[in-house]
């Protein structure tokens, strides 16, 4: 697949699945503006994608959960390019806990900024940007935990909260903006493994995620694709 010279933005993209989805993007030619909570591991991506050699990439720190650093880094967008092509809304904290206590409050507020009001707050200031391209997509990492009646994940109550609003959003946000001709595009994968065999009895990779991601992107403009649900794998009888 060619992606030369699209213009994509990957939150929570300093390590692992968002890593990977930058760095798929850039091998395929596109411009990836690499965000981070942490600048330091904004760069470590970016570094490592320059390296490989193909398209191009830019790191910049954005924290979901502060509403100063999303308005920060949507800005420092608009004055380095006049469009996006593929926003990709990856970035929120995981919280593991079956019971309410097992969180501190200042964590679960956290977590539900950065996945609910940070993805609101760029979604809406990158807009302009995604309206000025010809082939604009907004992809939304959710979760099954954001699918109703799930119940299968370990995640802490905070999480399901999180991403049960990340789903709302995507889907209004759909109805919402297709006149416009973009197509928003969301995954409610179940808990996965970073790395693995890929095969039909084994957990879900976050590789398998990104391939999903690629050929949805890839997909001309009257193909949309708009949700990913996916099976988990089964635990054995007896």
């Amino acid at each position: 697949m060619n992606l030369d010279g699209l213009r994509v933005a990957v939150t929570g993209a300093g390590r692992d699945t968002g890593r990977l989805l930058a760095a798929a993007f850039a091998e395929r030619g596109a411009h990836v503006s690499v965000a981070a909570r942490d600048p330091a591991a904004a760069e470590q991506t970016a570094d490592l994608i320059r390296q490989r050699g193909r398209g191009a990439a830019e790191a910049f720190a954005c924290d979901l959960a502060n509403p100063d650093s999303v308005r920060a880094f949507a800005a420092t967008l608009a004055d380095r390019t006049d469009r996006l092509d593929v926003l990709v809304n990856n970035g929120a904290g995981y919280l593991h806990g079956e019971d309410l206590g097992d969180v501190e409050d200042d964590a679960i507020v956290a977590a539900i900024a950065g996945a609910v009001t940070g993805t609101v707050l760029l979604t809406k200031h990158v807009l302009p940007l995604l309206r000025a391209s010809p082939r604009p997509d907004v992809v939304n990492m959710i979760s099954a935990c954001g699918e109703v009646g799930h119940h299968r994940s370990g995640a802490h109550a905070a999480f399901y909260a999180a991403k049960h609003g990340q789903a709302g959003f995507a889907e209004i946000l759909s109805h919402r903006v297709r006149a416009d001709g973009i197509r928003v595009i969301s995954l409610f994968p179940p808990d996965f493994v970073q790395d693995g065999p890929r095969e039909s009895h084994a957990e879900l990779t976050a590789k398998s995620i990104v391939d999903c991601v690629l050929f949805a992107v890839g997909q001309p403009r009257d193909c949309f694709i708009r949700e990913f649900r996916f099976e988990q794998v089964q635990a054995p009888e007896g």
